[in-house]
């Protein structure tokens, strides 16, 4: 199937451009001197086969496109190029400074380049693409490269709303293709074993399972207006399902993260990471049927949207979920963050006697806090060696983070976001109530009160957000109850021709 091109759809002075067309690839890798990987490289390209469409057979190249080449897909670059049998033939960025430069320090100049990502999917020797887009184009691109005969690997979060989700898996089960969530840590060995251990009760069952994303963000600055885009940058292409509007952010890439029409914060950032292992122990596969956010954006006035100080509370009936985010230290003028039990940037497990502390691998302790058994930490090329098997043997089953897997837990994400988004200011008297309540709420609503009256005594300057109590039904993935109508608005974004989704009848979740 072709791609979607349509390129009258673009005004005349957007029109996009293809930089180079040498169909040399190569491989890359860390630790590979620029000659060696150069020589890599041309050794490689001597082995070209005849182009073809569909999936490499088992003893065949697989042939990788990587799309967004800022630092997530450098590190793609980089991984993919330590796989035996893949070969990176042609990279896609819109902003063709960032184009030119990888591809001159990885491969020499010598691979297709292209700022059109419809170009890459037009070409007929690439089998995958990788996608390491900002958010907004994550399931825009996975759904087209379905379309086009392509398997993906997929950054996280594989959605920017809980609606396109569904789309992704449809649009993989309707062509046949691999799809592959980027929650690495679904492959690292330590994580596999413990989850095993979990699952064969050796622990117990799960009493809460907690998320930690403490993690420093630092002010992204007030510019007092719009800017204009980088003269490097295709804005339209950047935009794609988005409308071209004013850039309100001095950084242009990565900034977006904190910007809601782009990025989902922190919890969608960094924290679907470990919000995903939460979810993959507790061993629970459908959404959470209630959820509630409490937090806000505090220690600086800048332009940024989401919160960088935040909680959210899953309510499973197996096992509560807590996820926290917090982007200041631990007190004013102090570079520390804090933790809990030891985990800043990890998953914690709590069981009757004992947790688990860690993120790609980690320790479990007792409840004195002595080791008893450590699982391997550190993860590697793992989740793209379990992604190019995926593509050789044509089953989705052999996926370690399948596009369902990833959905559920980006889902959760936004189930979080969509809670803070609806909430309502509330003063640090009325959260006191709050945290004077029974049970895991108070501790938890309690400890980000602590934290938050480091940086803000009056939460009438920045505002402190309580976002309702949200219900859900996990078999239509809508929301119900008083706000529901409210919630469900947030469920799908608008979207720009032609960078659209397409809506078939039936993506609703299974029975």
């Amino acid at each position: 199937m072709k791609s979607p091109r349509l390129r009258h759809a673009y005004p005349d002075n957007m029109q996009t451009h293809r930089i180079g067309s040498q169909d040399c690839g190569g491989l890359a890798g860390r630790g590979i001197g620029r000659r060696a990987f150069l020589g890599r490289t041309l050794a490689a390209g001597a082995a070209l086969g005849f182009p073809r469409l569909g999936a490499a057979g088992a003893n065949e190249e697989v042939r990788i496109a990587v799309v967004g080449l800022n630092s997530k897909g450098r590190h793609h670059i980089e991984l993919f190029g330590k796989v035996p049998g893949v070969r990176i033939v042609a990279l896609c960025d819109v902003d063709r400074h960032v184009l030119a430069q990888t591809a001159d320090e990885f491969f020499g100049g010598k691979v297709a380049q292209h700022v059109d990502y419809r170009e890459v999917l037009d070409r007929k020797d690439v089998d995958a693409v990788c996608l390491a887009t900002p958010n907004h184009w994550h399931a825009l691109g996975a759904v087209w490269a379905c379309e086009a005969g392509k398997d993906v690997y997929l950054e996280k979060p594989v959605s920017h709303n809980i609606w396109e989700g569904r789309r992704i898996i449809a649009a993989a089960e309707r062509g046949g293709r691999i799809v592959a969530s980027g929650t690495q840590s679904r492959s690292a060995p330590g994580n596999r074993e413990f989850e095993a251990d979990v699952r064969a009760g050796i622990y117990g069952p799960v009493k809460v399972a907690r998320g930690l994303c403490y993690k420093e963000r630092g002010s992204i600055g007030k510019v007092g207006g719009p800017q204009a885009p980088p003269p490097e940058v295709d804005y339209n292409l950047w935009s794609g399902p988005r409308e071209m509007a004013p850039i309100m952010r001095g950084k242009f890439h990565y900034d977006w993260h904190w910007k809601w029409a782009y990025g989902n914060g922190d919890l969608g950032n960094q924290g679907i990471h470990q919000l995903d292992l939460c979810r993959w122990f507790l061993g629970v596969d459908r959404l959470a049927p209630r959820v509630v956010s409490l937090g806000g954006r505090f220690g600086y006035d800048d332009d940024g949207e989401t919160p960088n100080t935040q909680t959210v509370l899953f309510d499973y009936p197996e096992a509560p979920i807590v996820f926290e985010v917090r982007g200041l230290p631990d007190a004013a003028g102090s570079s520390r963050m804090s933790n809990y039990r030891g985990g800043r940037v990890a998953a914690v497990i709590e069981f009757e006697d004992g947790y688990f502390v860690g993120t790609d691998g980690g320790v479990f302790f007792d409840q004195q806090g002595k080791r008893v058994k450590a699982y391997r930490s550190g993860l590697t090329t793992e989740h793209h060696v379990n992604f190019i098997n995926a593509v050789r043997s044509r089953r989705a089953a052999d996926l370690h983070a399948s596009p369902l897997e990833g959905h559920l837990s980006s889902a959760l994400c936004h189930m979080g976001n969509i809670s803070h988004r609806i909430g309502s200011a509330i003063s640090r008297e009325q959260l006191e109530d709050q945290c004077n309540a029974e049970g895991l709420r108070s501790e938890v609503f309690g400890r980000l009160l602590a934290h938050a009256l480091v940086h803000e005594r009056d939460f009438t300057a920045r505002k402190m957000i309580l976002g309702p109590r949200l219900e859900l039904d996990p078999q239509t993935e809508r929301f119900h109850g008083p706000l529901g109508d409210r919630a469900n608005e947030l469920l799908k974004d608008d979207y720009r021709a032609p960078f659209t989704i397409p809506d078939p009848a039936s993506t609703t979740a299974p029975e």
